[in-house]
């Protein structure tokens, strides 16, 4: 597991918890403050030091427990402040610093696979395509799709929606955002990369809506859809 350790203290989160030095983890020691949740992607767990600082550790949890990308927050207090912890605090679990090992390797598996259990589904399927937002991954009869971010962003979004019709200008404000000066060709030009990846009995899974945009058709759909509409499907 990753752990992202919130503390002040000198020699960080084996000094916090020195049982950790026992376990097979990666630790990642951040200041306790909210502003280390910047640019969150990776951990599994936030660890967050309350021996010291109740005020920024009180801080750090709720700023844990509301980031978009939630993961389970442990407190880490002394035996002496355990009637200051509150439920507000937006923690899932505590711990006491001279914990064992194997208390702490528990704790930890448990308010993880608590957390997996509970978070909605973040994926999209349509047919043998599966687009997962948690792990960044497109996998297509299960085997994962090399794209580039804006590829899979693209994708994401015309996922979201089987068969609705994106504008161009849409696309481009949901992937490239609103201050992109590019041109509309952007999308075409990634479309056809799309098309690439996905392979020649997935590729006209995105049909093109000529001077409109594209959509996302289940492979159930792609034949009907080319005899509704007597159009080709290239870009």
């Amino acid at each position: 597991m990753h752990l992202l350790v919130l503390t002040d203290r000198p020699g960080g989160g084996k000094s916090l918890l020195p049982a950790l030095e026992y376990l097979d983890h990666t630790l990642q020691d951040a200041p306790l403050d909210s502003s280390s949740l910047f640019g969150l992607t990776s951990c599994d767990v936030v660890l967050v030091d309350a021996t010291r600082d109740l005020r920024g550790a009180t801080g750090a949890c709720r700023a844990a427990s509301v980031h978009e990308l939630r993961r389970p927050v442990v407190v880490v207090m002394g035996e002496g402040g355990l009637a200051a912890l509150k439920v507000t605090w937006g923690f899932d679990d505590w711990l006491l610093p001279h914990a064992s090992p194997a208390e702490i390797e528990t704790r930890l598996r448990i308010a993880r696979e608590r957390m997996v259990a509970e978070r909605p589904a973040r994926a999209a399927s349509v047919g043998d395509l599966v687009v997962d937002e948690d792990s960044y991954q497109v996998r297509l009869r299960g085997v994962p799709l090399d794209l580039t971010f804006k590829e899979f962003e693209l994708l994401k979004a015309l996922a979201s929606a089987p068969n609705r019709v994106f504008t161009r200008d849409l696309l481009l404000q949901d992937v490239w955002g609103y201050d992109y000066y590019g041109g509309s060709r952007t999308v075409d030009v990634h479309v056809r990369r799309l098309r690439a990846k996905l392979g020649p009995e997935y590729e006209s899974m995105i049909v093109t809506v000529r001077g409109v945009g594209y959509k996302l058709v289940p492979p159930g759909q792609r034949h009907e859809h080319r005899r509704e509409s007597g159009a080709p499907d290239d870009a």
